[in-house]
Protein backbone atom coordinates (compact mmCIF):
# COMPACT_ATOMS: atom_id res chain seq x y z
CA UNK A 1 0.00 0.00 0.00
CA UNK A 2 1.47 3.72 -0.75
CA UNK A 3 1.62 6.18 1.41
CA UNK A 4 -1.39 7.92 -0.22
CA UNK A 5 -3.68 5.13 0.22
CA UNK A 6 -2.49 4.99 4.20
CA UNK A 7 -3.94 8.98 4.87
CA UNK A 8 -6.63 8.70 6.79
CA UNK A 9 -8.80 11.77 4.47
CA UNK A 10 -11.43 12.46 7.98
CA UNK A 11 -7.88 13.75 9.44
CA UNK A 12 -6.41 15.79 6.43
CA UNK A 13 -4.79 19.20 8.29
CA UNK A 14 -7.04 21.53 6.47
CA UNK A 15 -3.88 23.84 5.82
CA UNK A 16 -0.12 22.94 5.76
CA UNK A 17 2.44 25.46 5.57
CA UNK A 18 6.00 25.15 3.90
CA UNK A 19 9.76 26.17 4.81
CA UNK A 20 11.46 25.29 1.47
CA UNK A 21 14.50 25.25 2.65
CA UNK A 22 18.37 23.98 1.38
CA UNK A 23 18.06 25.40 -2.33
CA UNK A 24 21.34 26.83 -1.81
CA UNK A 25 23.15 23.68 -0.36
CA UNK A 26 21.91 21.68 -2.68
CA UNK A 27 23.27 23.70 -5.45
CA UNK A 28 26.77 23.88 -3.58
CA UNK A 29 26.90 19.96 -3.04
CA UNK A 30 26.64 19.30 -6.92
CA UNK A 31 29.53 22.27 -7.50
CA UNK A 32 26.72 24.35 -8.82
CA UNK A 33 25.74 27.82 -8.69
CA UNK A 34 23.04 28.86 -5.75
CA UNK A 35 20.32 30.07 -8.08
CA UNK A 36 20.46 26.29 -9.75
CA UNK A 37 19.08 24.81 -6.84
CA UNK A 38 16.59 27.20 -6.86
CA UNK A 39 15.63 26.19 -10.67
CA UNK A 40 15.25 22.42 -9.36
CA UNK A 41 12.90 23.74 -6.54
CA UNK A 42 10.45 24.70 -8.75
CA UNK A 43 10.19 21.07 -9.57
CA UNK A 44 9.73 20.28 -6.06
CA UNK A 45 7.02 22.69 -5.41
CA UNK A 46 5.22 21.91 -8.55
CA UNK A 47 4.94 17.56 -7.43
CA UNK A 48 4.31 18.87 -3.97
CA UNK A 49 1.36 20.68 -4.96
CA UNK A 50 0.39 18.31 -7.09
CA UNK A 51 0.38 15.87 -4.56
CA UNK A 52 -1.85 18.50 -2.02
CA UNK A 53 -4.50 17.94 -4.85
CA UNK A 54 -4.03 14.19 -4.84
CA UNK A 55 -4.45 14.05 -0.91
CA UNK A 56 -6.74 16.37 -0.50
CA UNK A 57 -5.57 19.21 1.50
CA UNK A 58 -7.34 22.47 0.65
CA UNK A 59 -4.58 24.75 1.27
CA UNK A 60 -0.81 24.76 1.20
CA UNK A 61 1.27 28.03 1.39
CA UNK A 62 4.91 27.95 0.76
CA UNK A 63 7.64 30.39 1.79
CA UNK A 64 9.04 31.54 -0.94
CA UNK A 65 10.94 34.77 -0.58
CA UNK A 66 11.21 36.68 2.80
CA UNK A 67 11.77 40.37 3.65
CA UNK A 68 15.40 39.46 5.15
CA UNK A 69 16.06 37.31 1.65
CA UNK A 70 16.26 41.10 -0.18
CA UNK A 71 19.47 41.15 1.82
CA UNK A 72 21.36 38.89 -0.28
CA UNK A 73 23.80 39.30 -3.07
CA UNK A 74 21.86 41.32 -5.76
CA UNK A 75 22.92 38.59 -8.53
CA UNK A 76 21.11 36.02 -6.55
CA UNK A 77 18.22 38.36 -6.07
CA UNK A 78 17.68 39.46 -9.53
CA UNK A 79 17.70 35.81 -10.52
CA UNK A 80 15.31 34.83 -8.33
CA UNK A 81 13.20 37.60 -9.14
CA UNK A 82 13.47 36.82 -12.95
CA UNK A 83 12.77 33.03 -12.20
CA UNK A 84 9.54 33.98 -10.05
CA UNK A 85 8.38 35.77 -13.59
CA UNK A 86 9.43 32.34 -15.60
CA UNK A 87 7.95 30.13 -13.38
CA UNK A 88 4.56 31.81 -13.02
CA UNK A 89 4.31 31.97 -16.71
CA UNK A 90 4.96 28.69 -16.91
CA UNK A 91 2.97 26.82 -14.10
CA UNK A 92 0.01 28.61 -14.53
CA UNK A 93 -1.54 25.98 -16.77
CA UNK A 94 -0.37 23.32 -14.44
CA UNK A 95 -2.14 25.38 -11.76
CA UNK A 96 -5.45 25.78 -14.05
CA UNK A 97 -5.47 21.90 -15.11
CA UNK A 98 -5.42 20.89 -11.30
CA UNK A 99 -7.80 23.60 -9.85
CA UNK A 100 -5.22 25.55 -7.90
CA UNK A 101 -5.97 28.71 -6.57
CA UNK A 102 -3.08 31.10 -6.60
CA UNK A 103 -2.88 33.70 -3.66
CA UNK A 104 0.19 36.03 -1.68
CA UNK A 105 0.83 37.37 1.22
CA UNK A 106 3.79 39.71 2.10
CA UNK A 107 4.91 43.35 1.22
CA UNK A 108 4.34 42.92 -2.80
CA UNK A 109 4.97 46.13 -3.77
CA UNK A 110 8.73 45.51 -2.93
CA UNK A 111 8.78 43.15 -6.03
CA UNK A 112 9.55 44.55 -9.28
CA UNK A 113 6.97 45.66 -11.55
CA UNK A 114 7.08 42.90 -13.96
CA UNK A 115 7.40 40.30 -11.64
CA UNK A 116 3.83 41.89 -9.37
CA UNK A 117 2.31 42.19 -12.59
CA UNK A 118 2.39 38.61 -13.93
CA UNK A 119 1.90 37.41 -10.31
CA UNK A 120 -1.56 39.25 -10.02
CA UNK A 121 -2.77 38.32 -13.50
CA UNK A 122 -1.55 34.69 -12.69
CA UNK A 123 -3.93 35.30 -9.40
CA UNK A 124 -6.79 36.76 -11.51
CA UNK A 125 -6.94 33.71 -13.59
CA UNK A 126 -7.25 31.31 -11.28
CA UNK A 127 -9.44 32.53 -8.94
CA UNK A 128 -12.15 30.45 -9.46
CA UNK A 129 -9.96 27.13 -8.88
CA UNK A 130 -11.29 25.45 -5.74
CA UNK A 131 -9.24 22.45 -5.30
CA UNK A 132 -6.45 23.98 -3.47
CA UNK A 133 -5.11 27.38 -2.87
CA UNK A 134 -1.55 28.02 -3.06
CA UNK A 135 -0.49 31.00 -1.43
CA UNK A 136 2.85 32.17 -1.94
CA UNK A 137 4.46 34.17 0.72
CA UNK A 138 6.48 36.19 -0.75
CA UNK A 139 8.76 39.66 0.72
CA UNK A 140 6.72 38.15 3.47
CA UNK A 141 7.67 38.80 7.22
CA UNK A 142 5.53 37.76 9.60
CA UNK A 143 6.72 40.42 12.56
CA UNK A 144 6.00 43.43 9.70
CA UNK A 145 2.86 41.75 9.22
CA UNK A 146 2.23 41.50 13.06
CA UNK A 147 2.96 45.09 13.55
CA UNK A 148 0.56 46.05 10.27
CA UNK A 149 -2.43 44.18 11.51
CA UNK A 150 -1.24 46.34 15.04
CA UNK A 151 -1.71 49.33 13.22
CA UNK A 152 -4.75 48.97 11.43
CA UNK A 153 -6.54 47.90 14.69
CA UNK A 154 -5.50 51.08 16.37
CA UNK A 155 -6.43 53.19 13.21
CA UNK A 156 -10.00 52.09 13.78
CA UNK A 157 -9.75 52.66 17.27
CA UNK A 158 -8.10 56.48 16.31
CA UNK A 159 -11.61 56.45 14.08
CA UNK A 160 -14.19 55.47 16.78
CA UNK A 161 -15.01 52.51 15.00
CA UNK A 162 -13.48 50.07 17.57
CA UNK A 163 -13.30 50.29 21.47
CA UNK A 164 -9.92 48.89 23.04
CA UNK A 165 -12.09 46.59 25.09
CA UNK A 166 -13.67 45.06 22.21
CA UNK A 167 -10.35 43.56 20.13
CA UNK A 168 -10.09 40.03 21.04
CA UNK A 169 -7.96 37.23 19.06
CA UNK A 170 -10.83 37.24 16.00
CA UNK A 171 -10.47 40.88 15.54
CA UNK A 172 -6.62 40.60 15.18
CA UNK A 173 -6.74 37.42 12.92
CA UNK A 174 -8.93 39.11 10.74
CA UNK A 175 -6.55 41.73 10.57
CA UNK A 176 -3.70 39.57 9.29
CA UNK A 177 -3.26 39.30 5.55
CA UNK A 178 -4.27 35.14 5.96
CA UNK A 179 -7.49 36.28 7.31
CA UNK A 180 -9.53 34.45 4.85
CA UNK A 181 -7.13 31.30 5.12
CA UNK A 182 -7.33 29.19 7.96
CA UNK A 183 -4.62 28.60 10.48
CA UNK A 184 -1.73 26.03 9.46
CA UNK A 185 -2.53 22.57 11.10
CA UNK A 186 1.08 21.31 10.00
CA UNK A 187 3.99 23.20 9.69
CA UNK A 188 7.19 21.22 7.28
CA UNK A 189 10.64 22.86 7.33
CA UNK A 190 13.05 20.81 4.97
CA UNK A 191 16.84 20.64 5.32
CA UNK A 192 17.58 19.95 8.51
CA UNK A 193 17.33 23.65 9.91
CA UNK A 194 15.18 23.83 13.18
CA UNK A 195 13.86 27.27 13.39
CA UNK A 196 10.39 29.34 12.66
CA UNK A 197 12.50 31.85 10.73
CA UNK A 198 9.69 34.59 10.78
CA UNK A 199 6.83 32.76 8.94
CA UNK A 200 3.76 32.69 10.28
CA UNK A 201 4.34 33.29 13.94
CA UNK A 202 0.74 33.96 15.06
CA UNK A 203 -0.91 31.60 12.41
CA UNK A 204 1.18 28.46 13.53
CA UNK A 205 0.29 28.65 17.61
CA UNK A 206 -0.86 25.19 17.46
CA UNK A 207 0.49 23.77 14.28
CA UNK A 208 2.00 20.60 14.32
CA UNK A 209 6.08 21.03 13.67
CA UNK A 210 8.00 18.78 11.37
CA UNK A 211 11.35 18.57 10.51
CA UNK A 212 13.37 16.41 7.87
CA UNK A 213 17.02 16.52 6.66
CA UNK A 214 15.67 16.90 2.98
CA UNK A 215 16.91 19.78 1.00
CA UNK A 216 14.00 21.05 -0.69
CA UNK A 217 14.83 19.93 -4.89
CA UNK A 218 14.59 16.66 -2.89
CA UNK A 219 11.50 17.10 -1.91
CA UNK A 220 8.30 15.09 -3.24
CA UNK A 221 4.67 14.59 -3.19
CA UNK A 222 5.82 11.26 -0.90
CA UNK A 223 7.75 13.29 1.67
CA UNK A 224 4.59 15.63 1.93
CA UNK A 225 2.39 12.28 2.59
CA UNK A 226 5.19 11.09 4.78
CA UNK A 227 4.73 14.24 6.94
CA UNK A 228 0.98 14.07 6.82
CA UNK A 229 0.89 10.49 8.18
CA UNK A 230 2.92 11.69 10.66
CA UNK A 231 0.53 14.24 11.45
CA UNK A 232 -1.92 11.98 11.67
CA UNK A 233 0.00 9.86 14.71
CA UNK A 234 0.07 12.93 16.81
CA UNK A 235 -2.30 13.52 19.90
CA UNK A 236 -3.63 17.28 19.10
CA UNK A 237 -4.58 18.42 22.79
CA UNK A 238 -4.49 22.60 22.89
CA UNK A 239 -4.26 22.38 25.98
CA UNK A 240 -6.45 19.69 27.18
CA UNK A 241 -5.66 16.49 28.89
CA UNK A 242 -5.28 12.89 26.55
CA UNK A 243 -9.05 12.40 28.78
CA UNK A 244 -10.65 15.01 27.92
CA UNK A 245 -9.36 15.03 23.90
CA UNK A 246 -10.74 11.57 24.14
Amino acid sequence: MGLLEQLDKNKLPKHIAIVMDGNGRWAKGKGKLRVFGHHEGVVAVRDVVEGAVEAGVPYITLYTFSTENWNRPKLEVMALMELLVATINKETKTLMKNGVRLNAIGNLNLLPERCRRELMEAIEKTSANTSCTLTLALSYSSRAEIVEATRKIAEQVRLGVLDPSDINEEIFSNSLSTANIPDPELMIRTSGEYRISNYLLWQIAYAELYFTQKLWPDFRREDLFEAILDYQKRERRFGMTSEQVN
